[in-house]
């Protein structure tokens, strides 16, 4: 056992050995500390170096398929596909067929347009978006025989036989409906239907219940109308409009009256806004990307007024111009982009950005 003395100096001196032995304790302890801080300093840095290499592996993936996720997107609307169009707005199935299997060759893959406007565009890298929108719901666009299988030649039909045809171009797009519905004439129909599409992945719109001119009319009325289509749909699935287009594509006399109101025990707020014409849309992450008045465009060969501002044309343009159209990086949680484009972010997006 140690022994205790006292010095000449009136200090109380330990034996060596349990001094030596209390000294060792902290000194062990200091020795322990010290190699966690080394060790956690280690693991850190190793975290950076890996997060830095997962970095630079990101941007040289996206430059490598020059992504551009700022870029533009053609929205398409259809109305009635039959086989004597008796209106401008009218496409055949072989018509409707020839442009799907144009934007599966030219690497689009189709997105719904909620997905659009809230920015939810997951698709592989290189590939472009297309939002595919039918209005009207018209029973050319969708109907079911007997044992649930979409009709011949109908919209659905002729874009779930492209798919199939071209692995990666997603059979999806999103449906404007009115109180027509599909032709059906009971709820229990109408329900049928869009619990049919939303769960095959299409996405159900408002285009307000009984398609009327909301330019001019007051407040009261455009929130009236709009709410109504909102109620048609959810009255029949759980699942709420995300978007609305517009009847005739005309906007009401305060633009916001679309896209936020309510009337009695309806209350809507919607991602974006849809018009009927006539250029590719601005990306959702641009700055300049305006939700109350996103333009669509009308799918028609290049004739007289279509010439320049309708489908044919503009994907003609979007090929020729390759470095305005939106190019996916094939990474959801990452917006890419040439670095001179930074400037046109929205800022709600920057902790996002990835440019190269």
């Amino acid at each position: 056992m140690g022994r205790l003395r006292i010095g000449r100096a009136g200090v109380v001196v330990v034996a060596a050995g349990v001094v030596l032995a209390g000294c060792g304790s902290g000194q062990d302890e200091a020795d322990e500390q010290k190699a966690k801080l080394a060790a956690a300093a280690k693991a850190s840095a190793a975290a950076a170096a890996s997060q830095a290499n997962l970095l630079k592996a990101r941007t040289a993936a996206a430059a490598k398929v020059k992504a551009n996720e700022l870029g533009q997107v053609p929205v398409l609307m259809y109305h009635r596909v039959v086989d004597k169009p008796a209106t401008q707005d009218d496409r055949t199935p072989k018509q409707f067929r020839t442009e799907l299997e144009r934007l599966a060759r030219e690497n689009y893959v189709p997105v719904t347009a909620a997905e659009f406007v809230t920015g939810r565009i997951d698709i592989p890298a290189g590939k472009h978006p297309v939002v595919l929108t039918f209005d009207d719901s018209s029973p050319s666009q969708f109907e079911l025989d007997g044992v649930g299988v979409p009709r011949p030649n109908t919209a659905v039909a002729i874009l779930q036989s492209v798919a199939k045809a071209h692995p990666g171009f997603r059979p999806v797009g999103t449906f404007y409906v009115t109180r027509d519905m599909f032709g059906k004439e009971t709820p229990e129909e109408g329900a049928q239907m869009l619990l049919w599409l939303t769960d095959k992945g299409f996405d159900i719109g408002n285009h307000t219940r009984d398609h009327l001119n909301l330019r001019g009319k007051e407040k009261k009325a455009v929130n009236a109308e709009v709410a109504a289509g909102h109620r048609l749909i959810t009255g029949l699935i759980k699942t709420p409009p995300v978007t609305l287009a517009l009847p005739y594509g005309n906007q009401p006399d305060t633009k916001e009256w679309g896209l936020k109101g309510s009337s009695g025990d309806v209350s809507y707020n919607y991602g974006g806004v849809f018009l009927a014409g006539y250029t590719p849309a601005l990306s959702p992450f641009n700055k300049k990307f305006d939700p109350l008045g996103i333009p669509r465009i009308r799918s028609m060969d290049k004739t007289g007024d279509c010439a320049k501002f309708c489908s044919v044309a503009w994907l003609d343009w979007l090929k020729a111009n390759a470095d305005e159209r939106y190019t996916s990086d094939g990474d959801a949680k990452t917006i890419a982009f040439p670095k001179f484009k930074a400037p046109f972010v929205a800022k709600s997006f920057s902790d996002r950005v990835l440019p190269y």
